[in-house]
């Protein structure tokens, strides 16, 4: 019997975004959500979700945020044992933004830049979010500029509609497999739930 029901666990907007069209992509239907209580919260979660991984499947997406850490470094040290098969722990690197813009193509088109601006792999940007906003300063689309930056004066590090219009790329533009040909660690999450469904396909 295959997997096809999954509680999400998330960050914030954008990265609910960005499992949402991942886990559609293999028809998996989310049950319930977990989000917006920030990276602290989803690691102390982490162990019961790993333990509740043996009644339901959970889909878990976090960023590695250093290029200190390594993804399975970062898993290990929250998890603290053996990892459930069906607690599906998954990490952007260094944050979700490289996945965002690495439908190269889309990402540029939705910003009206050139498409050499952005590099490949964009897993390599050290910066994500500070590189994005330097490509959006660089837009031709004044609404893209006031969404994505923030105002003159402003202490806030991004401009207030940035996970809103991010968000709106993602489920209306973002392709996910040109994303995974230029994000390799994208590319290894839809290998792992590729092989997920496989498996559950034979079962």
């Amino acid at each position: 019997m295959s997997i096809t029901n999954v509680i999400l666990a998330v960050e914030d907007e954008l990265s609910e975004s960005i499992s949402r069209q991942i886990l559609r992509h293999f028809n998996f239907e989310i049950q319930h959500t977990i989000r917006g209580k920030g990276n602290v919260f989803l690691r102390q979660k982490a162990p019961e979700l790993n333990r509740s991984a043996n009644r339901t499947s959970i889909f878990l997406l976090t960023d590695l945020d250093t290029p200190r850490d390594c993804p399975l470094g970062l898993i290990r040290s929250w998890i603290k044992g053996p990892i459930n098969p069906t607690f599906f722990f998954r990490v952007a690197v260094m944050e979700v933004e490289p996945w965002v813009m690495a439908d190269r193509m889309g990402f540029a088109a939705f910003l009206s830049i050139p498409l050499h601006r952005i590099p490949s792999p964009t897993d390599d940007i050290l910066n994500p979010k500070e590189f994005l906003l330097s490509l959006a300063r660089r837009s031709k689309k004044k609404s893209v500029r006031e969404a994505l930056l923030p105002a003159q004066g402003s202490t806030l590090s991004v401009g207030n509609e940035y996970n809103t219009l991010l968000s709106e790329f993602v489920q209306e533009h973002w392709n996910i497999e040109r994303a995974a040909a230029v994000s390799p660690s994208l590319k290894r999450t839809l290998d792992r739930l590729s092989r997920e469904t496989r498996i559950g396909s034979n079962r």
